[in-house]
């Protein structure tokens, strides 16, 4: 599988795609496909966020678990929904966060996550695949041995970068980054089961701006553009 993904990554990552673990996931997904599974996102996006975001840019990293499972959902960005799909609950919650945070009104119809992706922030899943209607099906084909490479990778070589960690599943990554010289937000998850333990109230779309600013860096515009 020739690995499309944006040049600034795959230089920074380039040891990573001839690691074993990454052989064996080319080779799961070739499986996968061959027996007829139907994976998400579509190969093309599988590094979407990386090919939205390109290293030099990223100043902002919000850590999702897996993609979204159901049909059109998925595009490679975590949280994000593509055009046409309404935004899934988690994301609504995000977005009722964003409005009593910051006084934005987010268009609830409305989930393209991919202005915020141009504008700095990484939208990493921890799993860059699913299978079809099978949430975490591909957890433990490897990607997370990828996707922490690549969160060790923004903490060596980035300075002040804003982490959004919500729930556990993101918190446990904390280990792998440098909080002498990064930032580290977090807070429950989105989701409708969690969303009122913490997330809620959180303010990191506020805070995430005052670090940016502070550093001398743009703040995000978190307002989406729709069509």
């Amino acid at each position: 599988m020739d690995v499309q993904i944006e040049a600034s990554w795959k230089k920074v990552l380039k040891d990573e795609f001839t690691k074993p673990y990454f052989l064996e996931i080319v080779t799961f997904l070739k499986t996968e496909k061959a027996a007829g599974k139907t994976i998400y996102p579509p190969g093309p996006l599988i590094f979407n966020a990386f090919n939205q975001t390109t290293f030099d840019k990223v100043k902002v990293v919000i850590l999702g678990q897996d993609p979204y499972h159901g049909p059109g959902q998925a595009h490679g960005l975590s949280f994000s929904v593509p055009n046409g799909i309404k935004p899934p609950p988690s994301l609504v919650n995000i977005y009722k966060e964003i409005e009593k945070d910051i006084g934005v009104a987010m268009p609830l119809q409305y989930g393209n996550l991919t202005h915020w992706a141009e504008q700095g922030v990484l939208l990493l899943n921890a799993v860059l695949t699913v299978r079809a209607n099978e949430p975490a099906s591909h957890a433990k084909i490897g990607w997370m041995n990828f996707t922490d490479a690549v969160i060790r990778k923004l903490s060596e070589e980035k300075e002040g970068v804003v982490f959004l960690l919500w729930g556990r599943f993101a918190q446990d990554k904390q280990t792998l980054i440098d909080e002498t010289k990064h930032h580290v937000l977090k807070a429950a998850h989105p989701s409708p089961f969690s969303a009122d333990k913490g997330f809620f109230g959180c303010k990191h779309f506020s805070k995430t701006n005052e670090f940016l600013t502070r550093q001398g860096s743009e703040p995000i515009d978190w307002k989406l553009l729709t069509p």
